[in-house]
């Protein structure tokens, strides 16, 4: 698979990752954190992996003010045009619009994939080969199309797809993408249950891909007065007059993530079932899953610990610290700076969550 110049990346790089607290705290969430202990934090692997089949000059990434400064330090390669920064916090759905708007200025014949910045992948190559399919289906196609994988358990943290009529893509000996019938976000872990045993749902990965024109004119539904305006008002302009515009204009762009915005509201919205070994490294649970576990099915993350008679744990604590363990068994232990969390694994990601709100209401932002 070669290098192709018409295909563009959009990386979403500003989330506040409260699930993975506290290691992941809103000075310095989770994307730009070291959590493995590789040297490279979340977002530069994704960066990594992009920049292994893209133009390092076609890789965008969207952040707000509060995290610039991180994104320039970690990712030097990293063209500042393409550092997407919103004035105000809007979602993920009005920043990817104007990344999308500045690829199409660039190059009206482009391709985008949109993808978070905190995934594990497993298998590298047999997710660009899922890559280069997908750009290929939309090089070919006007629609949206989301990269979906099959549930291995209940979980209720993750989005799922619902597939619909199956769609015989023109370069692919086995069948692999469909209609999208309906999207569902989070749901109790008796529906992900019924979800998996059902074979019609998929895991949402969150990486879409598209042409960049669908994708404006996808836009434009969603935010006529901005994006229109934008056009109308403006032929040939600089970087700095887009910048003007989007100060004074930004603010009046719906609060919307990209899923709400766009993938549930969008005509021609189509999944790819994929196999590359996917998790999304947002939950404490999902770490568990994708981690390799000692004998007694703990996971320990970066860390120097003894362990006795304690199963099916999830440990992460600070260089320096010595965690001694006994008798415990499915529970999250975490600490980071001025908080240690301990709390049963089960539903993390509703309880962390939980447990944040009531934090910053008791203790103030200082703990979160």
């Amino acid at each position: 698979m070669g290098i192709s110049t018409k295909n563009y990346c959009v990386i979403l790089a500003g989330g506040k990752g409260h699930r993975l607290w506290p290691c992941s705290r809103e000075s310095r969430p989770k994307q730009f954190v070291d959590f493995f202990g590789i040297g490279r934090t979340q977002l530069q692997q994704t960066f990594d992996r992009f920049a292994r089949i893209l133009p390092k000059e076609n890789i965008f990434v969207c952040t707000n003010r509060e995290y610039a400064p991180i994104v320039r330090e970690q990712l030097e390669d990293l063209h500042e045009e393409n550092l997407m920064v919103e004035p105000v916090n809007r979602g993920t759905a009005p920043s990817v619009a104007w990344a999308d708007m500045r690829i199409c200025r660039r190059d009206p014949e482009a391709n985008v994939v949109i993808t978070p910045s905190d995934q594990f992948v497993q298998d590298e190559e047999a997710f660009y080969q899922n890559i280069d399919e997908a750009f290929y289906f939309v090089s070919h196609r006007n629609s949206l199309l989301v990269l979906g994988v099959q549930p291995t358990r209940p979980e209720p943290g993750y989005g799922y797809i619902q597939k619909g009529e199956l769609i015989i893509p023109e370069r692919a000996p086995i069948p692999k993408i469909s209609e999208v019938k309906s999207f569902v976000e989070k749901p109790e872990r008796d529906f992900a249950q019924m979800f998996m045993e059902s074979g019609e749902f998929l895991w949402n990965t969150g990486v879409i891909l598209s042409s960049a024109s669908y994708l404006n004119r996808c836009f434009r539904r969603l935010f006529p007065d901005v994006l229109e305006q934008f056009d109308s008002t403006v032929s040939s302009y600089t970087i700095e007059q887009e910048m003007a515009f989007v100060n004074e204009y930004y603010p009046s762009y719906p609060n919307l993530s990209i899923d709400q915005g766009v993938l549930e509201k969008c005509e021609n919205v189509c999944v790819m079932r994929c196999d590359f070994g996917w998790a999304d490294l947002g939950t404490w649970h999902s770490i568990y899953e994708c981690m390799s576990r000692t004998g007694d099915d703990n996971v320990v993350v970066n860390s120097e610990v003894m362990i006795e008679d304690s199963h099916n744990n999830v440990i992460k604590l600070p260089k320096g610290r010595l965690g001694v363990i006994s008798g415990l068994d499915g529970y999250i232990v975490a600490e980071e700076g001025n908080v240690l969390l301990i709390c049963k694994k089960g539903d993390s990601s509703a309880l962390v969550r939980k447990y944040v709100n009531e934090v910053k209401i008791k203790y103030g932002d200082e703990f979160v």
